[in-house]
């Protein structure tokens, strides 16, 4: 990370609360990616790097919203019907190419340009064709039917502002402004490893007595691709710090943040932490929070080292409410914050007050056929099952000690959260 301080995620050895240390995170943490100009249909999913600015009005001329007939309103008889000459046919795409005179009617379809002069459509299914003239009901109001210019985008507006991930909605605006190319940030350069003798890959090994097969690795990386990062795996290192040095070594130059789970305390096999630290920096995060155990953020050289949790679901959990408003900083998005949603909560619970807790939870329609979330049954920092059968977390904050049920509680669905 170019220009990363030495103490850069250093907070102290105090526990600090959830909300400060995020507040800290953001405040710290910078863009380190820099621009590239793509073709606009190859933007999904690309960060914004500069304001989308409004060359021109949408719709760019006042047009039809209906197939009808264009009229001029002061024609149009209040208290009868009123009977007009069919003169000019116009289609979407052909300018009648003259002003509109009083007393005539005009066939319009959907989308062609209003002809100068008049200001109101009446639907074709309210009208009754006699011969070479429209009989047009009563009641229509001046300017029915119409879609002014500008009515959508003004020249000169922001219409999509720099940071912001792009969506099919996105693309889709941007197009209507005359845009095929646009300048995105290039994807944030994220590696990912495992350490451990007892760790194997489900795709290339068998697990025998003693071995686990390496989830962490495969959730976070997904969790990366999801954010828009280009993920390199750099598989799982043994124990050994000269193995793992020289792969962290060799990773910082070509890459923007280093991400492990697990290994990073200070007991005499985690070896990451020491070697981490001879590289560059690290400070351990005190969090009050649960699930999760202390993170690890500093870097190695210049590049941004997260150390995850080890427990599967803890992994995935500080990632989604830590590392993620940091990993979407650096990349340079400015929504780095999820939505929140209140829904009730159809369980009681105690809590220990002065932390906070995030439990997993699915939504289902309560009595009264809203949504309420209910509680996984099993919240266990290693069952990672309880991730796959919720839809998102219930966030509990620190100054919290009991849920009662039907109590507004914080629910944050996954999607918020995975991309």
């Amino acid at each position: 990370m170019s220009g990363l301080q030495n103490d850069c995620f250093k907070v102290g050895d105090e526990m600090i609360p959830f909300a400060e240390g995020l507040a800290i995170l953001k405040s710290r943490a910078h863009r380190v990616v820099g621009t590239e100009t793509v073709a606009l249909r190859d933007a999904l999913g690309r960060v914004l790097a500069e304001d989308v600015i409004a060359p021109r009005d949408v719709p760019p001329h006042d047009n039809s919203a209906v197939d009808g007939f264009a009229v001029m309103a002061a024609d149009l008889n209040a208290d009868g019907e009123t009977r007009l000459p069919v003169t000019e046919r116009i289609a979407a795409g052909h300018p009648l190419g003259r002003a509109a005179r009083p007393g005539e009617a005009m066939r319009i379809f959907t989308g062609a340009p209003m002809p100068d002069g008049m200001d109101t459509v009446v639907m074709q299914e309210d009208v009754r064709i006699d011969g070479e003239s429209v009989v047009i009901p009563a009641g229509l109001k001046a300017g029915a039917n119409r879609r002014k210019r500008g009515e959508d985008v003004k020249t000169g507006a922001i219409v999509i502002p720099a940071g912001r991930r792009l969506r099919a909605q996105e693309i889709g605006l941007a197009a209507s402004v005359g845009l095929g190319r646009i300048k995105v940030y290039q994807r944030l350069r994220a590696a990912v490893f495992s350490t451990g003798d007892e760790v194997r890959d489900p795709e290339f090994d068998d697990a025998g007595p003693g071995a686990i097969y390496d989830a962490n690795r495969y959730s976070i990386g997904a969790l990366l691709k999801g954010l828009g990062c280009e993920v390199t795996d750099l598989g799982i290192l043994s124990d050994h710090v000269a193995e793992i040095r020289s792969a962290l070594h060799d990773a910082a130059p070509g890459h923007d943040v280093i991400l492990t789970s697990g290994g990073v305390s200070l007991g005499e096999e985690d070896h990451i932490t020491h070697v981490v630290e001879s590289l560059g920096s690290i400070d351990f995060w005190r969090l009050a929070i649960k699930p999760g155990r202390p993170m690890a953020l500093g870097r190695v050289v210049d590049t941004a080292f997260v150390g995850l949790p080890g427990n599967p679901v803890a992994a995935m959990v500080t990632f989604l409410r830590i590392a993620r408003p940091l990993i979407l900083t650096l990349a340079g998005r400015t929504d780095v914050d999820p939505i929140h949603f209140k829904v009730p909560a159809a369980f009681s619970l105690t809590k220990k007050p002065g932390r906070r807790e995030w439990l997993r939870a699915s939504l289902k329609p309560g009595p009264d056929g809203a949504p309420a979330a209910h509680r996984h049954p099993h919240q266990g920092s290693g069952v990672l099952t309880s991730m796959v059968a919720s839809d998102g977390l219930i966030e509990l904050p620190e100054d919290l000690a009991r849920v009662e049920e039907g109590q507004p509680v914080d629910f944050i669905p996954f999607g918020e959260m995975m991309s």
